[in-house]
């Protein structure tokens, strides 16, 4: 397992999730939910600065048959965008149901869907990061793919 702080970020129209993990890559806690505008990507850029970041991972909201949809191009669009500019890799990782799975544990633990919403992108943004660290430690690689900040 590669040590250093990561994030993780759950792109949404209205809304985008960030999570970092600790420096041992162990566990990952929600940092804030940014509102999608055009400062979006500079501040996930920001904190990555600021926490010393090695890599940013990106949920990729595949159908769940596996294929593409709009919400896979608006991401894979986000995360391509913010790797020219994030200067360390960007990865996309398989996010199925992590907003589904982040709704139910707020469920869980009492929390009312009403005005839940940016607790919900945060959770779902703790969610793909924390499944992308147990996945390289159970792989021994990195999960998903490397953004190529000049494919079009």
């Amino acid at each position: 397992m590669r040590p250093g702080v990561r994030l993780g970020v759950d792109v949404g129209r209205a809304r985008v999730g960030v999570a970092r993990c600790d420096r041992d890559a162990l566990l990952a806690t929600p940092i804030e939910t940014l509102p999608r505008d055009d400062a979006t990507i500079a501040a996930v850029r920001a904190h990555a600065d600021e926490l010393g970041a090695i890599e940013i991972v990106v949920g990729l909201p595949l159908s769940l048959s596996g294929s593409d949809t709009a919400s896979t191009t608006d991401a894979r669009i986000f995360a391509r965008d913010l790797a020219v500019v994030a200067g360390i890799p960007v990865r996309l990782v398989d996010e199925r149901l992590s907003t589904v799975t982040a709704q139910r544990a707020l469920r869980e633990s009492g929390r009312r869907a009403r005005g839940s919403r940016p607790v919900i992108d945060q959770v779902a943004a703790v969610i793909i990061l924390q499944n992308a660290l147990d996945s390289e430690r159970a792989a021994a690689r990195p999960p998903g793919t490397v953004v190529d900040p000049y494919e079009s």
